[in-house]
């Protein structure tokens, strides 16, 4: 049984990311976070000041909750890269950095992290945290039937998941606004890529299809997808960008771990999830993050689309 239930804003909780992309008429930021593009180099380059929320060294991770950096996004707490692992040494949780943060168009790490001297900042949620209502739903695990949800495709198209019936699903989370490129770029370019190589493969299934579903629904119209949609070369007959009602985007995503909050300071907080769907609606594979690969996404497809055949 399915009930209403209120649900916090999740921007402070840990392992979360946060990103919100530049507007086309944002401005040059002041000098300590303006980005500097070397000669001859595709790479855009920040300084960033932030408070350490975890260290992750053996994963060559480290969260910090960062300030706004003019021109590229907003402040927000996320995991990033390190090259390399002493970057981290003599660190805490709770420590004030300042750090260099390095973009290219497939890639994100920062390094140069120096410890400030005095108190750090305490972010706390506002006083008037918004609320949103939310459905009490299961979690879904390997084998679980994928229920129905109703969503519209970036043509305006009305879409249920069990049109997709007979095919194998893979299906991922992302907003348009998102410009970090080993968050939600990463997802849909890894798309991009699990598509062209099934294209392109005689052999390979034909009854497969990706969705990727916006949780930024309010901004992500389905003109905003289609524009979206036709910069990773997207195919519509295998691969559908999807928006919706709010609470059913956030449903479907908690069913599979799926945890975001957009906050006016922070902008949106998420992790990653991508599940695939076997040919008979069963939850083939939930994969957390953004490690995998689209050589891995094939063959999970191509597994998924040989179920009850």
């Amino acid at each position: 049984m399915r009930c209403w239930n209120l649900l916090l804003p999740l921007g402070l909780i840990l392992g979360t990311l946060s990103c919100e992309k530049k507007s086309s008429e944002a401005g040059p930021g002041p000098a300590q976070s303006a980005s500097a593009t070397p000669a001859g180099t595709n790479t855009q380059i920040f300084q960033v000041k932030g408070v350490i929320v975890k260290l992750l060294p053996a994963e060559q991770i480290v969260h910090i909750q960062h300030e706004k950096i003019p021109g590229y996004m907003a402040a927000m707490t996320m995991p990033f890269a390190v090259k390399d692992t002493n970057e981290l040494a003599g660190l805490n949780a709770g420590d004030a950095v300042t750090f260099r943060m390095l973009v290219t168009e497939d890639d994100g790490w920062i390094d140069q992290i120096k410890k400030l001297d005095g108190p750090a900042p305490v972010n706390k949620l506002p006083p008037n945290a918004p609320f949103r209502i939310v459905r009490d739903v299961e979690q879904l695990n390997l084998g679980d039937t994928l229920p129905e949800y109703h969503f519209t495709n970036q043509l305006g198209q009305a879409v249920s998941l069990s049109q997709f019936r007979g095919q194998a699903l893979a299906i991922t989370f992302v907003f348009t606004r998102c410009p970090f490129p080993t968050f939600c770029p990463l997802m849909s370019n890894n798309f991009r890529a699990t598509q062209d190589a099934l294209l392109k493969n005689p052999s390979a299934p034909t009854n497969w299809h990706l969705l990727t579903l916006t949780f930024d629904p309010e901004f992500d119209t389905p003109d905003k997808l289609k524009n979206y949609a036709a910069i990773y070369g997207c195919q519509p007959q295998h691969w559908s960008f999807l928006t919706g009602a709010l609470i059913d985007v956030t449903a479907l995503g908690e069913q599979f771990g799926l945890m975001f909050w957009r906050d006016p300071q922070t902008g949106i907080s998420h992790n990653l999830r991508t599940i695939i769907v076997d040919a008979q609606g069963h939850v083939q594979k939930i994969i957390t993050e953004n490690k995998w690969t689209p050589t891995e996404l094939v063959t999970e497809i191509v597994k998924a689309a040989q179920v009850g055949k």
